[in-house]
C-alpha cells in the first residue's frame, strides 16, 4: 500500500467531478470538472486534475499556482498586457495575486498544485 497520493494517466481519467460554470464569466459559459490528487486538510494546498471548456472569464489567483496543461488550447492575459498562450504540454507558474483574463479555445487539461 503506498501513502503518497498519484493519479496515472490523467488525460484517461473519467471519474471527474463536476465543479460547475466559472463564476466570473465574462463570455460564453465555461464549465470545469476534475480531480483532485491531494488536499491538506487546512485547505493550504491541493492538487489534481483540471478541465474547462471553451469561454472567456476574469482570472486572480489566489494563491501560487503551477500548472502543467496537457492539451487544449488557451490564452491568459495579464492585467499588464502580458499575453501568454497556452498549448499542449506547456507548463505555467502563476504567482498569488496574479489578475487578467483567460480565454479558453478548446477544452483544456491540467494537472495543477495550489498552495
Amino acid at each position: 500500500m503506498t501513502t503518497t497520493p498519484l493519479m496515472r494517466k490523467p488525460l484517461g481519467q473519467t471519474d471527474l467531478v463536476d465543479w460547475g460554470v466559472v463564476p466570473t464569466m465574462i463570455e460564453g459559459e465555461s464549465r470545469v470538472s476534475g480531480r483532485l490528487i491531494s488536499r491538506n486538510p487546512d485547505g493550504s494546498s491541493e492538487c489534481g486534475l483540471w478541465i474547462c471548456t471553451p469561454g472567456t472569464w476574469f482570472c486572480h489567483v489566489t494563491r501560487d499556482e503551477f500548472c502543467h496543461f496537457l492539451e487544449g488550447r488557451s490564452t491568459y492575459v495579464h492585467e499588464s498586457g502580458e499575453v501568454i498562450e497556452i498549448t499542449p504540454d506547456t507548463a505555467a507558474f502563476f504567482p498569488q495575486d496574479w489578475k487578467g483574463t483567460c480565454t479558453v479555445h478548446e477544452t483544456i487539461k491540467k494537472v495543477y498544485m495550489i498552495r
